[in-house]
């Protein structure tokens, strides 16, 4: 039988990786849309798209972290999603402005995420 830390640990990291997936796939997807929509010829064509983009990949992630440590048993993660939003919004802004990062570079930014929040899902493990 797992500890409580340990149980904590593993469903952060869970999570974390299946929430930085979906929120990275998302947030690919509506960028190449919103590049999709942008004219060359025309001032500000497609920025209301990019923020749009922007603004859905950095908001779905709390969403998604709170609905799986729900889902999983775990009520109060108050620390846990504030900081692991603050981590997506520096690590999910590198892997989505940059145009450069390759799939490997991603998988590897994705990973550390995950390792990152599952430490951070540690803080209210006591709770």
């Amino acid at each position: 039988m797992m500890t409580t830390s340990t149980s904590h640990w593993t469903k952060g990291t869970l999570v974390a990786a299946v929430a930085a997936v979906a929120c990275y796939a998302v947030w690919a997807a509506l960028r190449h849309w919103a590049r999709d929509v942008d004219d060359p010829g025309a001032m500000f064509a497609g920025l209301f798209d990019l923020l749009f983009a922007k603004l859905i990949g950095l908001l779905a992630m709390p969403v998604l972290l709170w609905a799986g440590m729900r889902l999983l048993g775990e009520p109060r993660n108050l620390v846990f999603l504030g900081a692991a939003t603050v981590l997506w919004f520096f690590v999910g802004n590198r892997m989505a402005e940059n145009s450069s990062v390759i799939d490997v570079a991603a998988f590897v930014y994705l990973l550390v995420f995950a390792g990152l929040c599952g430490l951070l899902s540690l803080a209210t493990a006591g709770d």
